[in-house]
């Protein structure tokens, strides 16, 4: 029987997970309140006065979160100085393998660059070029895009740094007075798997991967050929005095208000509600009958149409373009209307696309999110003030980085490479290792400061703390030995050899990646782990076998496009619905569940 204790944890915990599931708010912010609701329970008391305010600070003296930080700041680092854009642009010169030889060599340098890299951003820069060379070789994106991000999977569970899951798996195990996980020591499961998971993409991924549209499909002829142009509102016009709103020109279809000049420099307040005056200079977008329509609002003087002498414009095509939302965007939870985007950005979001599916109505009250692909039309120098920008990340072609980072690329290369030879080499912890290497960075100036702070995703470190307090709480409570215990029955069943091991090892490899599909990566190991090493402690054999399975199973998303940030990514890009992940994804969640009950075993003894 379980005591109030334990019952008020798994409580805290089933309400944590429903949530979760929900997404009515951020994932973060479920596992902070999740935290102080324990606090306030008792269960990681905050007054040094108080018995166990040890189990409140062990919590923080976890050391994988802060290597993780440091990670995040590498990772940004190699990126900034175009070592990620360098291999990206590789394959532009494969068009000519075909769409399998492409996607070998895709998957191949994918899986090794995300195995020393956050999965992330290798898969934003590589996005791209993806829809690049799909045009190239006549293929649906959609056909490559999951297997991009399976790609940075398959690789991030061969090392240590590979991906955030392995460093806490090994931060945890290190709490209980284990050895942590070495860098290497995930590779003799994780590359078998991956040549495994390689072998079924080539065979498979052509047939299973659906052809999807993208957002600019969903576009008639018309909505495609918007033109811009300036127009000048006249003296004495009937538009003077009155806002965009309900005047004439907002009746005239076909005409979309970018911009209002007054005195050479734009409005900043709300355009719609501004009222207008007399020489003020408005950029339009117009469709080729908007044309029509705005020649015929009384009071209205078109630019091309000028013969006063006044600066004028010649009317040109607009350019329609995809970005999707940066990793580490400053819109993320604002919404169009909140961030005046037309001002900010002088592009009009014309649809945004989340989740497998097209919204093009009320845009403007929906708040933005990682991930998004957003469908927008602006003038050339808008497209390129974005893309010079964090904030959005430009689909029409392959990110460029500048010359003068690059010359900086040895020094990012040295660095990691100290890292993984001193991690390797057992000179040092992980952690102490990032460290370094991230002061190295900063003090040769490859990031300023505020960049590699910038770099750092703070809600996944806000998330892990939120899990390791409630991992702490089911550890103080008996929760996960209660777990543990229910798992060892299964030894009852008195089957031959070791098979009974094997059976609960592939149940707490299940209960993982259920987990990991449903959650998050992070939240299932800080979960799963604890029950892992008192499931061996329970059983009388070495833990280490149960925590490599863990690691693998939550790392290892492929079934759903919520269980791996990646899999959100290209989920928005390829225009997929949930089910195309089921379908590709499942077997390959089959392939390496049986790959890694085969492995482990022979790998590491019980």
């Amino acid at each position: 029987m379980m005591n109030w204790e334990e019952i008020f944890v798994c409580l805290v915990l089933l309400a944590a997970l429903v949530s979760f599931i929900m997404e009515r708010i951020p994932t973060d912010m479920t596992a902070i309140l999740a935290f102080g609701a324990l606090m306030l329970a008792g269960f990681l008391p905050f007054s040094e006065t108080l018995p166990g305010m040890n189990q409140l600070l062990t919590v923080f003296a976890n050391p994988a979160p802060l290597a993780i930080a440091a990670l995040f700041i590498l990772s940004a680092a190699l990126e900034k100085c175009g070592l990620i854009d360098g291999l990206a642009r590789l394959l532009e010169k494969l068009t000519r393998l075909g769409y399998h030889g492409l996607l070998l060599i895709m998957i191949l340098l994918v899986g090794v660059v995300s195995a020393f890299i956050n999965n992330t951003p290798v898969v934003v820069i590589f996005i791209p070029v993806i829809l690049t060379l799909s045009r190239k070789l006549n293929t649906p994106a959609s056909k490559l895009l999951i297997p991009l991000s399976y790609a940075s999977i398959f690789g991030g569970v061969c090392t240590l740094v590979g991906t955030s899951t392995n460093i806490l798996a090994s931060g945890i195990i290190e709490t209980y007075g284990f050895e942590p996980l070495s860098m290497f020591e995930l590779s003799k499961v994780g590359i078998p798997l991956m040549v495994i998971g390689t072998i079924y993409l080539l065979l498979f991924a052509n047939k299973r991967l659906p052809v999807r549209e993208t957002l600019t499909s969903i576009l008639s002829d018309e909505e495609r050929k918007e033109f811009f142009t300036e127009a000048f509102v006249r003296p004495r016009s009937p538009l003077i005095g009155e806002t965009f709103k309900g005047s004439a020109l907002q009746k005239a279809k076909g005409i979309r208000l970018l911009e209002i000049i007054r005195g050479g420099v734009a409005v900043e307040d709300d355009i719609f509600r501004v009222q207008l005056r007399a020489g003020d200079r408005l950029v339009l977008a117009c469709r080729p009958s908007g044309f029509v329509q705005a020649r015929s609002v009384e009071g209205l003087r078109l630019a091309v149409d000028d013969r006063e002498g006044l600066e004028t414009i010649s009317a040109h095509e607009g350019a329609i373009v995809e970005g999707i939302i940066g990793p580490r965007s400053t819109i993320v939870g604002k919404t169009i209307h909140e961030l005046n985007f037309r001002q900010r950005f002088r592009m009009i979001i014309l649809a945004i696309h989340r989740r497998g599916i097209n919204m093009r109505e009320r845009i403007d009250i929906l708040p933005l999110e990682a991930g998004d692909t957003i469908l927008m039309m602006g003038t050339d120098s808008a497209r390129e003030q974005i893309r010079r920008g964090n904030d959005i990340l430009l689909l029409d072609r392959p990110h460029t980085s500048s010359k003068d980072f690059r010359k900086k690329a040895p020094i990012v290369l040295l660095t990691m490479a100290g890292v993984i030879i001193s991690v390797s080499l057992n000179l040092m912890p992980i952690t102490a290792a990032a460290i370094i290497g991230v002061g190295i960075i900063l003090a040769t100036g490859v990031l300023r400061p505020q960049d590699a702070y910038a770099s750092i995703d703070w809600s996944i470190l806000v998330l892990i703390y939120g899990m390791l307090g409630i991992g702490i709480a089911m550890q103080t409570t008996g929760v996960d030995s209660h777990v543990a215990n229910l798992l060892a029955h299964l030894q009852d069943l008195n089957l031959p050899g070791s098979w009974n091991l094997i059976l609960i090892l592939a149940c707490l490899y299940l209960a993982t990646s259920l987990l990991t599909e449903i959650l998050s990566n992070n939240a299932a190991i800080v979960l799963m782990a604890p029950i892992g090493i008192h499931l061996g402690l329970t059983l009388g054999v070495d833990p280490r076998p149960f925590i490599i399975a863990a690691c693998i199973a939550s790392s290892a998303s492929f079934s759903t496009p919520i269980g791996y940030q990646t899999n959100t990514y290209v989920y928005s890009v390829g225009g997929y619905r949930f089910t195309d992940f089921i379908k590709i994804g499942l077997p390959l969640n089959i392939i390496y569940l049986i790959g890694t009950v085969i492995l482990v075993p022979m790998l590491w003894s019980f």
